[in-house]
Parts: structure tokens; sequence; C-alpha cells
């Protein structure tokens, strides 16, 4: 579920915030000379390693944390609301709007003041699901992120109206525009700043026949910007130029990803993949820019139904541990890699 990071972006709309994090990271380095990753990151040891959530019944699927308010903000697919958590394990309502039936991929665009959310409906939220929702809404629901007010609702699943759909994660390119995967039709949808909706790609390779296809979703900046796309159901990473959509190529790897499910460009060259069927966090990488990737470490986090994961400053990635739909308590849990 969630997920992309602009390096470009960083760099220019966030500018401020990127330098205070920067020589965060130079301090840090300084002090640990002897802890900086692989993949060039230096661990935080001022994050938790752990945050545990006493809600009962939330299962969230999606999660961003919130730098510049020191929060998480989770979905929820059985009550639809999206919360706010702290360290301490606080949570409170960020937003809620009767058309949210399930929240599912979240994606933070902090420098527009955005938090936008996949809305689908698969029948885990029974006080909201109806005969006319259940496997056939697809929706992306925009916030404002210092208030929690629904900005903009987009009905992604009218554009192919008769189809079954489920909206699922969310990309975000350096212009704003949107992209949305629907893992029940093999489409990728695209919302603009002003809100229209169309579909940005659709082709039977995407599809997930019966079970889920297309899950998590990425932007990556460099060749003129394309989207990294895992497909659920065979562990299918896609690339997917912004520019000539249907040109879409298949990166090579060896490592099985079964199960994918969000995805967190960690640098340009490392994606984290979160497998909820392998119960696994896989770290792959690139040489060629996503032409091929290699596993290159993993984290395991055990039979807690991991969905998705987000960066924490520029150091860390914490992963989501929603466990059961009926669970009284979820958690965010820093990943370490082996």
């Amino acid at each position: 579920m969630l997920h992309s990071f602009s390096f470009r972006q960083a760099r220019t709309a966030a500018l401020p915030r990127f330098v205070r994090l920067a020589a965060v990271a130079v301090v840090l380095t300084g002090m640990l000379p002897g802890c900086v990753k692989d993949d060039g990151t230096i661990p935080n040891p001022f994050n938790p390693a752990k945050v545990t959530v006493a809600e009962p019944r939330v299962h969230p699927e999606g999660v961003q944390f919130d730098e510049l308010k020191q929060r998480y903000l989770v979905s929820s697919r059985t009550q639809g609301r999206i919360g706010a958590v702290k360290d301490n394990g606080t949570y409170s309502t960020f937003a809620d709007d009767p058309r949210l039936i399930s929240t599912i991929g979240l994606n933070l665009d902090l420098p527009r003041r955005r938090l936008l959310a996949a809305v689908s409906d698969g029948g885990g939220n029974t006080s909201r699901s109806t005969p006319a929702t259940l496997r056939q809404l697809a929706g992306l629901a925009i916030f404002n992120t210092d208030n929690g007010r629904l900005t903009n609702y987009v009905n992604l699943g009218a554009l192919r109206p008769g189809q079954q759909h489920f909206a699922n994660d969310i990309a975000i390119d350096l212009q704003g525009n949107a992209y949305v995967t629907d893992s029940f039709s093999p489409i990728i949808y695209k919302v603009d700043l002003q809100g229209n909706a169309s579909v940005f790609l659709e082709n039977q390779q995407l599809s997930g026949g019966t079970g889920f296809g297309l899950n998590g979703i990425v932007f990556h900046p460099g060749e003129g910007g394309f989207l990294i796309v895992a497909k659920a159901n065979d562990g299918t990473l896609f690339k997917v130029p912004i520019s000539n959509p249907q040109s879409f190529t298949t990166v090579s790897k060896t490592q099985s990803l079964v199960g994918a499910d969000g995805l967190l460009l960690l640098t340009p060259e490392t994606l984290l993949v979160v497998s909820g069927s392998q119960q696994t966090v896989f770290r792959m990488n690139t040489t060629d820019t996503w032409a091929s990737a290699r596993a290159t470490g993993s984290f395991a986090t055990g039979a807690v139904g991991p969905t998705t994961i987000t960066r924490r400053s520029l150091t860390d990635a914490y992963v989501l541990y929603p466990y059961t739909a009926t669970s009284p308590f979820f958690e965010i849990v820093k990943a370490t890699f082996q």
C-alpha cells in the first residue's frame, strides 16, 4: 500500500524540511560512523522500535508518517475512518465521512497539504457496506492535512461501470497527479490536481484473475518519471513510464514477491516490498533503473498480516501490523533488515 517518495520534490517544494533533516543525518553520521546501512541510510536511535495502538477493530491497511506533526496516519478496512497515532500509542480520529466504507492505501502529499485515501468496499465494514458498493467501489478521497476536512471525493469506478472494483494504493508524481491501482480490474487511474479522473492504463496483463491483482504503487522521478507497480497474485513488478504507459515493462527479478502489497521507494535504487502472504518485507535493489532488481535483504514480520510500509525521516521504515479484523490493537514496527 503507499508509499512513494519524490526525491526532486523533497529538494524543491519541501527544501527547508529536507535541509533540516539532512543536517540531522550529518550529525548522526558523526555520532554513529559504524551504523550506516548497506543502502546508505542511517538508523535513528531516537525513533521507537514499535508503536502499539490499543484501538480495537480498526484493521488498518494503509499508513503514512506525517513528519511535520510527528504522527502516523492510518486507514481502516472495518470502520472507514482515518486515524492519527502518536508514538505513545494514542489514537484519535483524523477524518471521517459516510462515503468512507473501507479506506485502504494512503498517500501523504505534504507540500500540497493533502492526504489521499483509496476507498473501497470488500465487505469489511458491515455498518457501511451495501449491495450497490460491495466489490464495485473505487473512490479517491482527498483531505486537508491541517484540519482533516474532506476537500474532494472522486468516483473512479464510474469510468468503467459494470466492472468489479477495489481502489487499493496511490502514488503522486511531481505535478501532483495521483495514480490509483484497482485490484479487481486491470486498471491504473489518474486524477489531476483539479480532480479530473481518467483511465491511465488498462491492460489484461495487470489482471489478478479471480484474486487480487494490482496493489502497491510508487512514483520514481528518473527517466522523465515512471511508476513501479506490484501485482499481488503473482508478485510481478511493472515499470510504467508516465509519458507512455502502454509501453510498460516487467521488472526482471529472481526473488518471488507473491503477495506483494505496499511499496516504499527508500532511495532511487532501493525498493521495499511488503508481502503479506510471505510475512516478509523484501529489500530490492537495482543497478539499471528498474529494468531488473535483486533482493539484498529481508525483514520477517511473523503472522501479523503486514500490509504496507512508510518512511520516517531520512532513516527508518515502519511496517504496519493490522493483525485481524477483530483485533483489540494494531502495531507499527521499525523494519530491521538481515
